[in-house]
């Protein structure tokens, strides 16, 4: 079985959220990472691997926030703390989704949900309106990969950002 390296996945992500996501990326609380530098929330000290580079993030306070990374999904609410690995998980999402999340007039945030291999269900903060396309499209992006070679993923990165640039 061929794994793709946490940085072609990384890629393809951000590519991903680029292509899809409205500019100005500007916020109130999603952002996504180019690198892993650039992830602000140093006190949290997450447990990561080697290789493992954060994507995104929907930081709404200290208690509420969920971060995807290459590896894991990681989700505090209300101050209790699920993380879950993107590994084997599966979206629980509907089709319509971009429409349920443009539905939530007067809600600043709602939560798309994973299916972990086990069968738990993990749920994800979502910031509503154009911010919606970053968590829920790189969750989308990280867990198509699977059924891709690291060849595939790099190509379609690459031709995404050229895309982009344009």
């Amino acid at each position: 079985k061929m794994t793709k390296s946490d940085k072609s996945k990384h890629n393809i992500c951000i590519a991903s959220i680029k292509r899809s996501t409205m500019k100005p990326y500007d916020f109130k609380w999603t952002k996504f990472y180019e690198y892993n530098l650039d992830f602000p929330y140093s006190e949290l000290h997450l447990d990561l691997t080697a290789n493992e580079l954060i994507i995104c993030s929907t930081f709404i306070d200290a208690d509420n926030y969920s971060i995807l990374t290459t590896q894991q999904l990681i989700t505090k609410h209300d101050g209790q703390t699920c993380t879950g690995n993107i590994e084997g998980a599966t979206n629980k999402v509907t089709d319509n989704l971009h429409a349920d999340f443009k539905g939530h007039k007067g809600k600043l945030f709602t939560f798309g949900h994973l299916q972990l291999e086990n069968g738990t269900d993990l749920k994800y903060f979502v910031e509503t309106g154009n911010a919606s396309m970053v968590m829920t499209d790189a969750v989308r992006t990280l867990i198509r990969t699977k059924q891709m070679t690291d060849i595939q993923v790099d190509k379609l990165a690459r031709n995404w950002s050229k895309q982009n640039e344009t």
